[in-house]
């Protein structure tokens, strides 16, 4: 994999959004306990900031959501703060939880279709005022990289991406692994767009850029929601599999299979699958595993959901084929429609 090299520092102007999480968070020294801090006050906070010269505003939302608690609801409106103040910043760095981090970078790589700026997602693993804190670095990084234009003055990276632990990763392709590790997520089937050490070294080759830079991005914010998970295990019974497949409030299926695409081979489960086609079911079918592609034609096991009619998700995380069928999904009732597009590469989130 070859690297660039950081591009010259140009002046820029950025957008902090702080939805919640332990990267906003700082000990009360009377009370002990950990509170927001003021994101107005950020050079005081994190004075390294104040090293680049960017004009870095601040937007705080009220209620801060917990990693856990967040929904649907919170991308749209980020996405519309960001489709709101578009022209107005060169990138923007949103400080969110780690625990469905993944979950939010891949549905704001696909609610923004055409984006010419960089939008980077980063949090950290310990409050900002922690003695051993990754806060700062993530922060700093991300900003750092949300700034970088090339000698035209474009964006180096206009994707969305998740920063942590010296490595900037397309957001979609992102998945958290540890809770305890500063290098908490990963991207198993997607080389790391930056790496960070001494200097931030950019791999060029892999970084999606738009065809025309003077055109305004499109923001989607309809998202159709109506989603189950089926995770296969041994042991998993008739009754689990048709509560999730042939749910009566379920559109569309993912399938975390086994492998390269395997699931059991007993007639119950194959005729589950095909009940839940024949009900107009659209089932998507991801490996359960971190680095690797789905490929229904190695095995026969594989073969026989092909044959029902299952789709490939290829390579794509269940963070990153989740998004994709909420979006889709809003965008049309059609099946036929959404059942073309999954099969197509759109935001960097499959590789063909």
């Amino acid at each position: 994999m070859k690297f660039a090299p950081d591009p010259k520092p140009v002046k820029s102007s950025i957008l902090l959004i702080y939805t919640g999480g332990t990267i906003g968070m700082k000990a009360d020294p009377v009370e002990q306990t950990l509170k927001p801090f003021d994101f107005s006050q950020i050079l005081e906070e994190v004075p390294e900031l104040g090293k680049f010269a960017y004009r870095i505003d601040s937007c705080t939302f009220s209620p801060l959501i917990d990693s856990a608690d967040v929904e649907p609801g919170l991308w749209q409106k980020i996405a519309m703060l960001i489709d709101e103040r578009y022209d107005d910043y060169d990138g923007f760095v949103i400080l969110h939880g780690t625990d469905t981090m993944a979950f939010s970078a891949s549905a704001l790589s696909f609610m923004i279709e055409r984006l010419t700026k960089p939008v980077i997602f980063t949090g950290s693993q310990l409050p900002v005022g922690a003695a051993r804190t990754d806060g700062k670095e993530n922060l700093v990084s991300a900003v750092e990289i949300a700034a970088a234009k090339d000698a035209e003055g474009h964006a180096v990276v206009p994707e969305v991406c998740i920063y942590f632990g010296n490595s900037l990763m397309r957001g979609n392709r992102t998945t958290k692994v540890s809770s305890e590790n500063f290098r908490a997520f990963t991207s198993g089937n997607c080389p790391n767009l930056a790496e960070a050490g001494i200097s931030i070294r950019y791999d060029m080759a892999n970084i999606i850029r738009p065809e025309d830079w003077t055109r305004r991005p499109v923001f989607h914010t309809e998202l159709d929601t109506r989603v189950s998970i089926l995770k296969l295990h041994p042991g998993i019974t008739p009754q689990v599999v048709r509560n999730i497949i042939c749910g009566p409030e379920t559109r569309a299926v993912i399938i975390e299979t086994y492998g390269s695409g395997n699931a059991m081979s007993k007639k119950w489960f194959i005729d589950l699958v095909e009940e839940g086609l024949a009900m107009g079911k659209i089932i998507l079918n991801v490996t359960q595993c971190l680095a690797g592609s789905v490929d229904m034609n190695l095995y026969a096991t594989g073969k026989k959901l092909e044959n029902a009619g299952v789709l490939s998700g290829y390579d794509a995380t269940t963070e990153g084929a989740l998004a994709k069928l909420f979006y889709l999904m809003g965008m049309s009732e059609d099946n036929a429609f959404v059942t073309r597009e999954l099969d197509r590469n759109l935001r960097g989130e499959i590789t063909k």
